[in-house]
């Protein structure tokens, strides 16, 4: 998995703060998931959120796309408020994507379908509707799969597929909730060249959560670690495997990226 490193940018272009949550603090029937948190993701940056089962990552991406409010704090996108502003408005407005771990397709639709369904959300214009699909077919070389039914694909080819109908929309931002599970070394790879090349090719600030932390590390720039509600360690993958608080709290002595 670290070869993939060679394609990483490691200095994204520029430390500008797209994306900010100030003082986030979430409760779930009296228990406090998130306390206080706050964090800044910069302008095509690609960030990861590491931490154990339970521990608030996937919460983080419900307060930023608004699938839930924050007990208290605010989420900021390009320094606009937008905690009270609803997910569809949201998502259109500031351009932001979203990848679930699970579905986000049509199971008896095939490829072609799904890709044309999104497309119609969001493009009303015809011809640029179908410019737009026919740039996704070429990029993510769908051209024999486009008359499969979503539920016969692959778990590698259905995760390609949100992938794709999520930048239909053209997001500045892209969360990505734990897209390397349940798949296979090579499709792992391949999602990590995917998601280096968001960032590289197309401009766009992704954020990915997983709980494998060794597939995430090798593709990301910059990762934090949470636990108990709190970032208890941010720093670039090679700084993150050495804080202690880190290896104390998540990854362990033994740990080791390569």
């Amino acid at each position: 998995m670290a070869l993939i490193k060679k394609f990483r940018i490691k200095t994204f272009k520029e430390k500008k703060t797209i994306l900010k949550l100030d003082k986030i603090s979430m409760f779930y029937n009296k228990r406090q998931i998130l306390n206080n948190l706050n964090l800044d993701i910069n302008k095509q940056e690609i960030l990861g959120m590491l931490g154990p089962n339970g521990v608030g990552k996937s919460t983080i991406f419900q307060i930023i796309t608004g699938l839930k409010d924050p007990s208290f704090g605010k989420v900021l996108i390009d320094g606009v408020d937008c905690t009270n502003i609803p997910i569809y408005e949201r998502a259109t407005k500031f351009k932001l994507g979203y990848v679930p771990q699970y579905g986000g397709f049509i199971q008896d639709l095939n490829l072609l379908e799904n890709l044309n369904l999104v497309g119609e959300i969001h493009i009303k214009e015809k011809d640029l509707r179908k410019a737009k699909i026919e740039q996704i077919i070429s990029q993510f070389e769908f051209d024999s799969l486009l008359k499969i039914k979503a539920k016969h694909l692959s778990g590698g080819q259905k995760k390609k597929l949100v992938i794709s109908m999520s930048l239909i929309n053209d997001p500045n931002i892209l969360l990505l909730d734990e897209p390397f599970a349940a798949l296979d070394i090579l499709t792992i790879k391949m999602l990590q060249e995917i998601i280096v090349n968001l960032q590289s090719l197309d401009n766009i600030t992704v954020v990915v959560c997983d709980h494998q932390a060794r597939d995430l590390l090798s593709c990301v720039d910059r990762a934090i670690v949470l636990s108990n509600g709190k970032i208890i360690a941010s720093g670039s993958p090679d700084e993150i495997v050495k804080d202690s608080s880190a290896r104390n709290a998540y990854f362990g002595e033994e740990f080791k990226i390569n």
